[in-house]
């Protein structure tokens, strides 16, 4: 008879609470099938079968208490592993990664927020699920995007809010940035949510098998990891691999003192001064970040305007606030090199108007080009096709790639590189593989800039409207008339709204200012559901509210806002 054991837990916990037990006693169970789930306050862990054998006996309960070396099974088997000196099977077992075989409804191939979605949406469903994942859970989103960043946007909020307390009545004297807590604090919210993510495959059933994950034909996937080697037998497969930094071929760029979107996120000592090379959404953010945190800023930019898919109306906003915090912009301008100067400075050399440039800091940040993540996936040998372009995975409006039973969500299929797009993107390919029959809609995406304030699009622009020569009417709402915006000290920024005259229907939306992230998913609702100025007018919005200058940009279509008169 042989003792199952819990060996580890999650996040080094030694204690836990018996989640889902997934066999029952009698069942025949193969080496490294799921027994039961321990949840912990760092994650979850999936306790498995140490043999093949007969389940004989259970000793806990779904909600018993147990700790790390307690007995939970027994099983009528026998262990394979040859006995032989403790230290000998340890270096046997670096040496000789098990082998196993495992058999599936679905196998997710990457776990950032498409992955992990579409593996959780797909098991809720009833679908036999495996997630494969050769780095951390949660991905680029989690780990080193989103989330890590907003934590330093916080951080540098709340910094600026002490150096402007004067203007609310308070006073606060000798405040100061220990960036090695920002850092730490930073950390501590992805290592949270990292560990809700475990917990919620534990909960689940969805087993997850940590290294790189190759497909060999539309319903088999080879997994090689440091321990094991992994075969599913799959009845469908969906790629979620996301993108990763793009290489740049410009002098220096190897440079200690350049830091790409990764590391900068790690770094514990503030400069006093720093170049972003890159004026999109990840450039804007750092510069905004690092500004509020008293940095001397310089964003250098290749195209004429930074943020250059906005109206010019947002972008003049934007601009005109960071200018006031200290930010210095080059536009049209080409980056040639980076140099190391005498006194350990780094020197950037850049063009613009066909002058060369030179601006000194203690760093640099990157901030220009992701590409989609395809290496090791064998879409090669599949036949797996490309876009035209060669940049992502080609699929059709349900997700499906030309190989059947096989999916490509999210970054990876270079359609639109936002991680809300690629969790929308995993439900509507489970949905497909379901039968549903369902299309995914990009008509009506928001796409946010954590600038302080904060921009936030969705829809068509201005520019693309007039492009297109549409019949267009513009409605706008200043904060500057909104009481709420005004208790925050936050006067800056306005709500806009596109209306197509010919359809009658809103078609884009653009807000700059207080809570803008939020603001956006009231209008992304109107725009995709096709509501009117007149049906949003008809809405009461609560007062004071930010919300409430999205009811007066929609009243000036129809006459007029009440509480601002140009």
């Amino acid at each position: 008879m042989v003792e199952l054991k819990i060996e580890k837990l999650a996040g080094h916990s030694k204690k836990g609470k018996v989640g889902k037990i997934n066999a029952n006693v009698g069942s025949d169970l193969k080496e490294g099938d799921l027994i039961l789930q321990v949840e912990c306050d760092k994650g979850n862990a999936s306790i498995k079968s140490n043999c093949s054998g007969l389940l004989k006996e259970l000793k806990v309960e779904e909600g018993d208490e147990v700790n790390v070396g307690d007995i939970v099974a027994l099983i009528e088997g026998v262990v394979k592993t040859e006995q032989k000196p403790k230290g000998m099977d340890y270096f046997a077992s670096m040496l000789k990664p098990t082998k196993r075989e495992v058999e599936c409804d679905l196998t997710v191939i990457g776990a950032g927020p498409g992955g992990y979605v579409a593996a959780i949406y797909a098991a809720k469903k009833g679908l036999k699920t495996v997630l494969v994942e050769k780095d951390r859970l949660g991905g680029t989103c989690l780990n080193v995007g989103c989330i890590p960043t907003k934590a330093l946007v916080r951080s540098s909020e709340v910094f600026n809010d002490i150096k402007h307390s004067e203007d609310f009545g308070i006073k606060v004297s000798e405040a100061s940035v220990d960036m090695g807590k920002v850092i730490d604090r930073k950390n501590g919210i992805v290592d949270k949510l990292v560990g809700g993510i475990d917990f919620l495959l534990g909960k689940n059933s969805i087993e997850k098998i940590t290294g790189a994950g190759e497909i060999i034909d539309k319903n088999k996937v080879f997994v090689k990891g440091k321990r094991e080697e992994v075969t599913i037998n799959t009845k469908n497969i969906i790629i979620a691999t996301g993108s990763k930094i793009s290489k740049i071929n410009i002098e220096g760029f190897d440079s200690d003192k350049v830091l790409n979107s990764t590391t900068a996120l790690d770094m514990r000592k503030l400069p006093s001064k720093m170049v972003v090379i890159g004026g999109g959404v990840i450039g804007m953010e750092f510069a905004f970040i690092y500004a509020n945190f008293g940095v001397d800023v310089t964003v250098v930019e290749y195209m004429p305007k930074v943020l250059c898919t906005m109206d010019d109306d947002v972008i003049d906003e934007i601009v005109s606030i960071g200018k006031e915090k200290g930010i210095k912009f080059y536009t049209s301008s080409k980056v040639t090199s980076v140099k190391n100067s005498e006194d350990g400075e780094a020197i950037v050399v850049f063009e613009t108007n066909g002058e060369e440039k030179l601006v000194t800091c203690d760093n640099v940040i990157v901030a220009i080009g992701r590409e989609p993540n395809l290496e090791g996936l064998g879409i090669e040998k599949v036949g797996i096709e490309l876009n035209d372009n060669k940049k992502g995975i080609k699929v059709d409006d349900r997700l499906r790639t030309n190989v059947e039973n096989i999916y490509a969500i999210g970054d990876v299929n270079n359609k639109i590189g936002l991680a809300h797009v690629a969790s929308h993107g995993g439900m509507i390919a489970v949905d497909n593989i379901l039968g549903e029959e369902k299309e995914i809609d990009y008509s009506a995406v928001p796409g946010v800039v954590y600038t302080i304030p904060e921009v936030a699009t969705v829809g068509i622009t201005e520019n693309l409207a007039l492009e297109k020569g549409m019949n267009i009417k513009v409605g706008k709402f200043p904060f500057m008339a909104n009481g709420k915006a005004l208790t925050y000290g936050e006067e800056k920024g306005f709500v806009k709204i596109i209306k197509n005259m010919d359809s009658n229907a809103l078609v884009g939306a653009s807000v700059v200012g207080p809570h803008a992230s939020d603001l956006i998913g009231v209008l992304t609702l109107a725009i995709k559901n096709n509501l009117t100025e007149e049906q949003i007018k008809e809405t009461i919005f609560a007062h004071p509210t930010t919300g409430e200058a999205i009811h007066e940009a929609a009243l000036a279509l129809t006459g007029g806002a009440i509480h601002f008169d140009i």
